[in-house]
């Protein structure tokens, strides 16, 4: 997602304006601009994943749950494999995928909440 990116090329462009333009008032006018516009595109970007997901959820039993159904049954086979039910000629590289793809999963619906949350908020202003 753009949004883990927006602070630190806002702040590179920034500092590439301060060296550039020797007029501070201009210099934060055209920052500022840069920021709000920066905003914005984060802001419909989360706006367009939470469209989805409010889609998703208002479409049938499956279209609603197979995110779930999806991250228990990897978060299965992890914990299979920790209590040793899976086969001794599973490499680790295997593990090691499956642990990225539940982390990714929570990590993904853990951003998108927060982003399905900000974006209520930002609508009740």
């Amino acid at each position: 997602m753009i949004h883990a990116l927006i602070a630190p090329i806002v702040g590179l462009i920034g500092s590439v304006i301060d060296k550039a333009i020797p007029d501070k008032a201009q210099a934060a006018e055209l920052k500022a601009n840069i920021t709000l516009e920066a905003m914005k595109a984060d802001s419909a970007e989360l706006k367009s994943a939470t469209d989805i997901i409010i889609a998703e959820a208002q479409g049938g039993w499956l279209q609603r749950n197979w995110r779930p159904i999806t991250a228990l049954f990897f978060t299965g086979l992890v914990g299979a494999h920790w209590l040793g039910f899976t086969p001794e000629n599973l490499s680790q590289e295997t593990v090691n995928r499956l642990l990225d793809i539940v982390l990714a999963m929570i990590s993904g619906y853990t951003v998108m909440r927060s982003g399905e949350k900000m974006m209520k908020t930002w609508k009740e202003k």
